[in-house]
């Protein structure tokens, strides 16, 4: 698989898991994933938090690692990449304000996208869930209806498709959400 490439877009308090996993499991399959943030370079650093459910009404949250970009968000074309993952946490609140991200998510709109937990909330800001089911962190869920998607109420280790989204609820999904994503790219695993 070498050569193929693949943007994750992040801000400070993305959700360390969901940053983390899927960036290193998407580097060992063979991708080159391209992590970038808006007014940031590469070699800059995010912060992550770490949420967690411990019973409360919604998740907890810790500080997490800090995360390196390894590309600048200023030379992002689409037309280099083959498919977008977006990962949760609090980034994708004011992420969805930047005009050129949403620009960016409306560019890979025909493209393979993962998007977990309030990752979903970048989707419904660039207008491309109309008619669509999409999981999301429950919370995400105002925003998805109000972004045309049909919300989809699953099991916080399960993850949907529908055309070329992939979306899940949390962290817990990783498995299940990184194997379609993978298919939707087109890639085979077998053991």
């Amino acid at each position: 698989m070498s050569g193929k490439k693949l943007l994750m877009i992040v801000g400070d308090y993305v959700e360390d898991y969901e940053v983390m996993v899927p960036f290193q499991a998407l580097s060992m399959l063979g991708y080159e994933v391209h992590t970038v943030c808006p007014n940031k370079k590469a070699g800059d650093k995010v912060r992550t938090a770490i949420h967690d459910f411990e019973g409360e009404q919604t998740y907890s949250e810790k500080p997490g690692h800090y995360f390196a970009l390894n590309y600048n968000f200023d030379e992002v074309n689409a037309n280099d990449y083959l498919g977008l993952v977006i990962p949760g946490g609090r980034a994708p609140e004011y992420l969805r304000l930047n005009k050129q991200v949403i620009k960016i998510v409306q560019d890979f709109s025909q493209k393979p996208i993962a998007a977990v937990c309030h990752g979903p909330q970048l989707l419904a800001a660039a207008g491309i869930l109309k008619g669509k089911k999409c999981s999301a962190y429950p919370a995400c869920e105002p925003e998805i209806g109000l972004g045309g998607g049909i919300y989809q109420a699953i099991d916080v280790d399960k993850a949907i498709v529908d055309g070329n989204l992939v979306t899940a609820p949390a962290w817990p999904a990783h498995p299940d959400w990184l194997a379609k994503f993978v298919a939707l790219l087109g890639a085979k695993i077998s053991l």
